[in-house]
């Protein structure tokens, strides 16, 4: 998903001082595109977008898009400057919490002291967040109405949670008795001192903890959430905010309105500037009219729209300021196939015809399809440009990502699946449809038979690829997804645990419960390692040894687009988003 993003957890990451490449957001001369004067405050910054937020509980969101959203009206304990800076933007800061923590008893404590000044707006008005705030957001985690997509990273990583978790799953999934469970059972590995303190104690090491802390995930949740079933219409309609806006409205799929929290004090917030009134997300918007829209200056950003190609050559023809582009260290194209299902007599069970598609797929025709190659490049691991633990290789081919047919059919002929029919969904949006088909084509070149259907692109990562059922029923064989870490600095974990790694507890995105011993203990040992450098080469070894099963096609890793209207002033990089922050923008008159 773009994220996408999105994932549980296991081993990880330790090499945060290796950042994320995020590049470009800037004019030729580095100052930041469209900064004219002294920002302006007021105006209602309008957001065009294809499908909605994957979820407004930020427990819940793992959609890359949806963090633009999370960022104006809730505040996380850790989080980043926006900022059109590379190195700026990937360096961890505090946002509720004074300071970002050191681990103390061998890597094993972090503790957490929350700044002054910041609220909720509450329905009696506005109260303190506190410590037992931040408590009860990691609680509602692993709730079993709707368990947090991201919750994994934290499950076996926080003292006592794994236990907590398990005596939850037998609460029944409806409000009041997960809120007596919530209120009435403790984590052990977190302590709340007082109102001002929270303290994280550790199963085991893990450098990357405190980039955990950025994610909405581990937002603090206040009492009045547990009244209602997680990201209900009735939890949205009482939303409780803590960032410079609140939820006004939300039609499903149709439009979203944040209004100011005039609850939120300014002075406590070193991260928001909340220059804009209110924000209104339009939903249901196609990439050519958004773009039309944006350029005419009827509307300001994008959501989870992206310039097309056409779009982009047209643009950087005219260098158009507005138009930005930057790595994010993840893979837009992998293909996912199905090894749960008996489709075909069960052919994609076996490793020689999942090696037959990585010597079918053309994946410079995908580049083509996606813009070309400045802004989309060939990849054949799991890990993105950027990442720690990313280098070039080609476990299969000679790394151009040219197709070999022929390899590709003596593999299959060993294997005797020589007559093939896949089923394979495709969002449609923007260039997914072309992507398929060229993926399609490639595939029919070798005489596999494809059958697309598109799924909408609401509907194809909340309800259609995680819903493991359609993978063990064989509703589809391959499928297309994107990912982008979910943190910056050392996040290989957050690629890596969430997609590739199954103890027993299904995740959302490890679409078919893959599971890799010795990528999972090449995965600890990088956890533990003493420096980014022998981080990243373990983490390559993971990436080697996963591929190695071929349980996915890593196809194009693509550079984020965005654009944005002649009015939207200081258009800086929130790296979660990877867009401009709509709390930091202003609008000219």
């Amino acid at each position: 998903m773009t994220r996408k993003k999105l994932f549980p957890a296991l081993p990880l990451a330790a090499a945060s001082a290796i950042a994320l490449v995020l590049a470009g957001c800037s004019s030729s001369d580095g100052t930041p595109a469209g900064e004219t004067g002294d920002a302006q405050t007021g105006g209602t910054l309008k957001v065009l977008a294809n499908g909605d937020a994957d979820h407004i509980d930020p427990q819940l969101v793992a959609y890359v898009p949806s963090n633009s959203v999370v960022r104006a009206i809730s505040r996380s304990i850790l989080s980043y400057e926006a900022s059109n800076d590379e190195t700026e933007r990937s360096e961890l800061v505090g946002d509720l919490a004074a300071e970002v923590p050191e681990a103390t008893d061998d890597g094993l404590t972090y503790t957490i002291t929350l700044r002054d000044g910041v609220t909720w707006d509450a329905p009696d008005g506005a109260r303190p967040i506190v410590s037992g705030d931040v408590e009860r957001g990691i609680k509602r985690i692993c709730n079993p109405y709707t368990s947090a997509a991201l919750g994994g990273y934290f499950t076996g990583l926080i003292e006592g949670m794994a236990e907590f978790c398990d005596g939850f799953a037998s609460v029944a999934p409806e409000a009041e008795p997960m809120k007596e469970y919530i209120e009435n059972t403790d984590i052990t590995g977190i302590e709340t001192p007082d109102d001002q303190t929270v303290v994280f104690k550790l199963t085991e090491p893990a450098s990357d903890f405190t980039s955990m802390l950025s994610l909405p995930t581990a937002n603090p949740a206040p009492v009045e959430v547990l009244d209602y079933i997680p990201d209900s219409p009735e939890y949205k309609n009482n939303f409780v905010a803590s960032g410079p806006y609140t939820v006004a409205e939300h039609t499903p799929d149709v439009k979203l309105t944040l209004e100011r929290n005039e609850s939120w004090d300014p002075e406590s917030d070193p991260l928001r500037a909340a220059y804009v009134d209110s924000i209104e997300m339009t939903m249901g918007v196609e990439e050519d009219a958004a773009m039309q829209q944006l350029q005419a200056g009827s509307a300001d950003m994008l959501f989870d729209l992206q310039p097309g190609p056409a779009n982009i050559q047209q643009l950087t023809s005219v260098n158009d300021e507005k138009f930005s582009t930057l790595e994010n260290g993840g893979v837009d194209q992998f293909m996912w196939i199905n090894t749960k299902t008996s489709n075909n007599g069960g052919a994609l069970q076996q490793p020689e015809v999942r090696e037959a598609l990585q010597y079918a797929i053309d994946k410079t025709a995908v580049v083509q399809v996606m813009g070309g190659d400045d802004i989309a490049e060939v990849t054949n691991g799991i890990f993105g440009p950027g990442i720690n633990g990313y280098e070039e290789y080609a476990p299969y081919g000679d790394g151009s990502g040219k197709a070999d047919p022929e390899k590709a059919k003596e593999l299959l002929a060993q294997a005797g699946a020589e007559n093939l029919t896949l089923k394979f969904p495709y969002r449609n949006l923007g260039t997914q449809p072309d992507i398929a088909q060229t993926v399609q084509a490639s595939l029919e070149e070798v005489g596999i038979t494809v059958e697309l259907f598109p799924v909408p692109p609401t509907d194809y990562y909340a309800n259609f690829m995680t819903n493991h059922e359609n993978a063990v029923n064989g509703e589809w064989d391959i499928a297309l997804v994107g990912w982008s870490p979910d943190w910056v600095g050392g996040a290989a974990r957050s690629v890596f645990q969430p997609q590739f790694t199954f103890d027993g507890t299904p995740q959302s995105y490890n679409y078919v419960d893959y599971n890799n011993d010795e990528a999972n203990a090449l995965a600890a040992q990088a956890l533990a390692a003493s420096s980014p450098e022998e981080a990243g080469e373990l983490w390559h070894q993971v990436d080697m040894a996963v591929m190695k099963d071929s349980p996915i096609v890593s196809i194009v890793a693509k550079k984020k687009a965005n654009y944005h209207s002649d009015r939207v002033q200081d258009f800086e990089v929130y790296a979660l988003s990877q867009n401009g922050d709509w709390t930091n923008v202003w609008l000219k008159n």
